[in-house]
């Protein structure tokens, strides 16, 4: 899969002074006559695990949507590897997402159609890897997270708990440089969470994958390295637990 090489001089740059994976400055977002960020701020170096956490409301999905290049910020720069992201093409950021970037979504979001096997090796086979090469991938992620009993059924047929490492699998099997984790525990009960977090997070650092968790709860913010909290559009820096 093609993925975006660092900009020359990002490349270039001091061996003291390593550069963020991702970066977004004073971002500005409204929607209508709404603000959602209002000067947001995030740094994201390789392999680091940041918690973006605040109350419903706050901008932190509309932060990760930015970060992620799927929504486009009225003010401020995101940049991956050096590149802006708002200079990018539709189709180069749509190919970035694809490449370098995994999702986990609250619910998870498997196509209902497809086998749990089917769902996580549809990354590669969109990125025109053949079938037989793409499952077998999976099959492996599958293992990884636990759930290799379930790859020929469907969404309908497994638990939520299950179902949603099987979407952990789906956002780690391209090899992504960065995971962006939306609440990936907000539909879970207790246990079911504290597993697939774990998973997650062992998965990521194993990999040398970086994370944007989004949560509101304290006690998924405590697996990442630190934590970064949006309060009314803006931002600042915790330490983590």
């Amino acid at each position: 899969m093609t993925r975006l090489a660092p900009q020359p001089e990002t490349a270039a740059a001091d061996a003291g002074a390593v550069p963020p994976l991702l970066a977004a400055v004073d971002l500005v977002k409204s929607f209508g006559s709404t603000p959602a960020l209002q000067g947001a701020s995030l740094d994201l170096a390789a392999g680091e695990i940041v918690a973006v956490m605040g109350p419903s409301g706050s901008g932190k999905s509309t932060l990760l949507h930015c970060l992620a290049g799927i929504v486009r910020p009225d003010a401020g720069r995101v940049a991956y590897r050096g590149h802006d992201l708002a200079r990018l093409s539709d189709r180069a950021r749509s190919t970035l997402r694809r490449s370098d970037f995994g999702f986990v979504f609250q619910f998870g979001q498997l196509v209902p159609e497809l086998s749990c096997l089917e769902n996580v090796a549809l990354p590669l086979r969109l990125a025109g890897l053949r079938r037989g090469a793409a499952e077998e991938r999976a099959r492996g992620w599958l293992e990884r997270l636990e759930v290799a009993d379930v790859a020929g059924q469907r969404q309908g047929d497994v638990s939520g708990g299950q179902a949603q490492r099987v979407a952990v699998a789906r956002a780690l099997v391209t090899d992504p440089r960065v995971v962006f984790a939306d609440e990936p525990t907000g539909a879970l009960d207790s246990l079911n969470g504290e597993r697939v977090l774990l998973l997650l997070t062992d998965a990521a650092r194993a990999a040398g994958v970086a994370i944007v968790l989004v949560t509101h709860e304290p006690r998924v913010a405590a697996y990442a390295d630190r934590e970064v909290v949006v309060r009314d559009g803006r931002t600042r820096t915790a330490s983590a637990p």
